[in-house]
């Protein structure tokens, strides 16, 4: 271990240091008030009532890339991390934690100071070799939470009737619309998820710390942190100070007499002097957002024209397919899928999980060489859901409308919205998404070399951590975006390469410009999401009116 590793965990502030054991070179700051996203850079947001105004993010792999180079940078010496304010997902601090666990690994420090700390910040914190708190400053963990709304009582009041069409009994995203309170199976499922998050956290908080995950889990049960004093009491942080007093204990690890003398970087600096050069690429392909038919999200015509683009570009030599998705349309999500066994006939396929890739999600990446997630991705979900709403009867009583249908068959008016589904016509929807779900079960069958029994047995709409997905043969392994992009160069045989990133960002004003595609509006929207608690989506029947 080297010798200014050793001289930073010596007592605090102990005696003098020898000039050996002094730091030498620049701090890495990573205390920017940015947010941490998959893709980075500024975005424009237009509205009457706010106006205009742009926010600005950086990637979280140009991080991951700039730890991973720090870490054998002879210029930097060790990393400064604020982390209450970075601000990022679950998932995203995760790999993040990571990332620093590495950088400290290789010898280097990393030293942590929070003014406040709740369950996100102290989990990325606590890496630190060091960590310190404002001493007039508090703070809890808490451990995780989900809530849902349950609207069934009020539509009843409005005469509105809502009719679902599932196959999986823990597929629960359209059940806050046909019950008042949770369900047994999605309270399992929501329970265990939130725990199989949870509990490598604490593991991973009380190891850094080198206290019992036991204590840590009796302190946040009976909320006995809360000073900055706490903190200290229970050995979760190493000192408290003010800020110019934090500043002096740098000049102290550098053996500087000023602030001002102390080299630093900031993180964004010193992730544009990342090298990206080289003819042959890695793409990666970021799949955000719902997936939809048309419109903003994952367009499933336009984003397959994109996979295709990568396809025919020989000089891609390999493909991160980074899914960061709840679900969504079942045609849109079974294009791209196509499009992503067509790609894996040419390339390799690596995929890496953000916060999300349930349902549609987990659908479009099943095929795969490789998938890899985080302990706190959201995956699984294999199950399907249709929602048809029928409001004729809320018109004529709330807004006194009455309705007449005229129609040539006998189900010419199925799916307006004006009546509710009857006999045939449930049938006939169940049908339909029975063998949606099958074929859904049989690509993950296919894809993940498992019997078609044993997917069915794991499907069923549940939702699952990347910790139990991978106890399960839902994912290869744990690991972040930037592990992924190293896989997918050893499968490919590569020892440089560029990194390059599909589909391409649009500019600043091709987004002020743009509009969404016109949407689609099918009789009955057969899609696949998240329960409810995790996903705010939900599509309805709008009324039509045609000539």
């Amino acid at each position: 271990m080297k010798k200014y590793l050793i001289a930073l965990l010596l007592p605090l502030l102990a005696a003098p240091l020898s000039a050996q054991d002094f730091l030498k070179g620049k701090i890495l700051y990573f205390d920017e008030g940015k947010g941490i996203a998959e893709r980075g850079g500024t975005d424009i947001d237009f509205s009457l009532t706010g106006g205009l105004s742009s926010s600005s993010s950086i990637s979280l792999l140009n991080v991951e890339r700039a730890l991973e180079k720090a870490a054998e940078d002879d210029d930097i010496a060790m990393v400064f991390l604020r982390p209450d304010k970075i601000s990022a997902g679950m998932a995203a601090k995760e790999e993040l934690r990571r990332s620093l666990e590495r950088f400290s690994q290789s010898g280097k420090p990393v030293v942590c100071y929070g003014i406040t700390f709740e369950n996100g910040s102290y989990y990325l914190g606590s890496v630190g070799d060091r960590v310190f708190m404002h001493p007039d400053s508090d703070g809890t963990l808490t451990g995780l939470a989900s809530q849902s709304m349950y609207y069934k009582d009020l539509l009843d009041s409005l005469g509105i009737q809502v009719e679902l069409i599932r196959h999986g009994s823990y597929k629960s995203a359209g059940e806050p619309y046909i019950r008042s309170e949770m369900s047994a199976e999605n309270r399992e499922q929501n329970l265990a998820l939130l725990r199989s998050i949870w509990e490598p956290m604490v593991e991973d908080m009380a190891a850094s710390r080198g206290v019992s995950a036991d204590s840590l889990r009796y302190w946040t049960d009976h909320l006995t942190l809360g000073s900055s004093q706490d903190w200290l009491d229970k050995g979760l942080v190493d000192g408290l100070k003010y800020r110019d007093e934090m500043e002096n204990y740098l000049c102290h690890l550098f053996g500087k007499n000023d602030p001002d003398q102390l080299k630093k970087v900031s993180m964004s600096d010193y992730i544009k002097d990342l090298k990206n050069k080289g003819s042959q690429k890695i793409a990666i392909l970021y799949a955000e957002g719902d997936i939809v038919r048309s419109g903003s999200g994952i367009a499933g015509e336009r984003f397959s024209r994109e996979i295709a683009k990568v396809r025919a570009d020989s000089t891609v030599k390999a493909v991160v397919f980074r899914v960061n998705s709840p679900g969504g349309e079942v045609v849109a999500a079974d294009m791209i899928r196509r499009e992503i066994e067509l790609l894996k006939k040419d390339k390799p396929v690596i995929a890496s999980y953000g916060a999300y890739a349930a349902s549609g999600g987990y659908l479009i990446s099943a095929g795969a060489d490789r998938i890899i997630a985080d302990n706190a991705s959201i995956t699984g979900s294999i199950g399907v859901f249709g929602m048809s709403i029928g409001y004729g009867e809320a018109l004529r009583k709330k807004l006194h409308i009455n309705t007449f249908t005229v129609g040539t068959n006998d189900h010419s008016d199925m799916g307006t919205g004006l009546r509710t589904l009857q006999g045939e016509e449930l049938v006939w929807h169940q049908k339909t998404v029975d063998r949606i779900y099958d074929d859904f079960v049989s690509t993950v069958s296919e894809g993940r070399g498992m019997d078609k029994d044993a997917v069915d047995a794991i499907a069923q709409g549940r939702v699952w951590s990347g910790k139990d997905a991978l106890a399960i043969g839902l994912v290869d392994e744990r690991g972040t975006l930037l592990d992924a992009v190293h896989c997918a160069a050893e499968a490919a045989g590569l020892k440089k390469y560029r990194i390059v990133a599909y589909p391409a960002k649009k500019k600043l004003l091709e987004n002020l410009m743009s509009k969404d595609e016109k949407k689609d509006t099918p009789l009955l929207r057969v899609t696949e999401l998240l329960p409810q608690g995790f996903s705010t989506t939900a599509r309805m029947s709008t009324i039509n009116i045609d000539l």
